[in-house]
């Protein structure tokens, strides 16, 4: 196994080995011959962790190898996604993220000099955010948290994310936009300590997604007051979560894609190998089906150029709305992407 940084190994206490339990299904045209580190760079629980830990024994029985779930959070992502663009490009070092960070972390300027094209796309599922109070909030509907938000007062509202470039970070930085109001943002290792966190009131809101959210409210302990889409999201033994165009019509959406990405420069069969485990076995898994389904994510799987025409619509809007909302470092034209007419370039 391929020595981690210092950095990487102080994330040790995180690591979930997922081993093979039987032989390869098939002649793949590359066959691992040591373990395969996958670098969540999250904390445990979140929702890049939790679609990574069904995905990876999917790969990991196929390809006869043991993976190795490695949770290296820091800097909304970008400690853990720097690491794997450092490492040998051999293969062996993969990593786990929302596509819309690894794309755009130039344009916010943690990851220098880094584009969707520095990376093989291999998507799992589509993830929402959840707007959610503690189950003893003063807030019974996302009308009246909005009302909150933009008193005189709004400011001092607290709202739990994993960072300013997290799923829940750009969505309550969407609803600040859109809505006119400011907020008190606090920030967690991950979606999930952050979600956990609002549960326990440390925060009055949270913005984090569905799947990390999805036990706390089956148990009661979040509510869930609005979900960022146009329609109505269903958790298994929840009632439907109303859409946030009940309350901002004209509010930006577009899918939050999460997969498995492995660094451009890695050998031909790797990516061969891959390509066809995620078409033959992936796609059609029903343990990842079943995770989206009882979570409020949406089965989504792709891979190849198909998984990067889907990405595009929620990282040209990522990047642009860094743009207008100050965040940038980079402008977004630098990743290639104009957003006076929000394309490619």
């Amino acid at each position: 196994m391929r020595l981690l940084t210092k950095a990487a190994l102080t994330a040790a206490a995180s690591t979930i080995a997922l081993t093979a339990t039987g032989a390869f299904a098939q002649d793949y045209s590359w066959q691992p011959d040591r373990p395969i580190n996958i670098i969540v760079p999250w904390g445990a629980g979140g929702s890049t962790d939790q679609v990574t830990r069904v995905t990876a024994p999917i790969l990991a029985e196929q390809l006869g190898t043991e993976i190795v779930v490695v949770n290296q959070p820091g800097a909304s992502g970008a400690v853990g996604t720097q690491e794997v663009l450092n490492a040998p490009k051999d293969g062996y070092t993969w990593t786990a993220n929302a596509i819309a960070n690894n794309a755009t972390y130039t344009v916010t300027g943690l990851v220098p000099d880094t584009n969707i094209d520095d990376w093989h796309v291999y998507l799992s599922v589509a993830n929402v955010p959840v707007v959610s109070v503690p189950a003893d909030s003063e807030f019974a509907d996302f009308g009246e948290l909005l009302e909150a938000f933009q008193s005189e007062h709004g400011n001092a509202i607290t709202v739990a994310t994993a960072g300013v470039t997290s799923s829940g970070g750009m969505a309550i930085a969407g609803l600040g936009h859109e809505g006119d109001f400011e907020y008190r943002m606090v920030t967690y290792d991950g979606g999930g300590p952050a979600a956990i966190a609002t549960a326990g009131g440390e925060a009055m809101v949270t913005t984090q997604l569905a799947v990390e959210q999805a036990e706390l409210i089956r148990g009661g302990r979040l509510r869930p007051l609005a979900v960022l889409s146009d329609q109505a999201l269903t958790i298994e033994g929840v009632d439907p979560i109303p859409p946030i165009t009940e309350w901002m019509p004209e509010f930006p959406i577009a899918p939050d894609y999460f997969g498995i990405f492995i660094p451009q420069g890695v050998p031909d069969e790797v990516v061969e190998t891959v390509n066809q485990i995620w078409e033959e076995h992936v796609m059609n898994s029903d343990s990842l089906r079943e995770y989206a389904e009882t979570n409020g994510a949406v089965f989504a799987p792709s891979y190849g150029e198909e998984a990067r025409a889907n990405s595009m619509p929620v990282v040209i809007m990522e990047a642009c709305a860094a743009e207008e909302r100050g965040l940038e470092v980079n402008d977004p034209s630098t990743i290639g992407i104009d957003c006076e007419t929000g394309t490619e370039m």
